[in-house]
């Protein structure tokens, strides 16, 4: 889409994080997960895996014994 965020969500993740970590540590932190979740959903889309069905997106997990299944769990 044109905007940023607007498009189906193909892939999450979290991060744990404490009352202790800095504001520039939360800000590693995201930055960090946003791009392991960006290589993931791209890994995806680029093998297929991703189908739009309606108004949301199905993604198949990887097959087992490829190299997704056991680098992306």
């Amino acid at each position: 889409t044109a905007d940023l965020d607007e498009g189906p969500i193909i892939e999450q993740d979290i991060a744990r994080i404490t009352h202790a970590q800095s504001a520039e540590d939360y800000v590693s932190i995201g930055r960090d997960v946003e791009s392991q979740v960006l290589a993931r959903a791209v890994h995806a889309h680029i093998h297929h895996r991703c189908f739009i069905n309606g108004n949301r997106v199905v993604v198949f997990p990887p097959s087992p014994g490829s190299y997704a299944s056991e680098r992306m769990g």
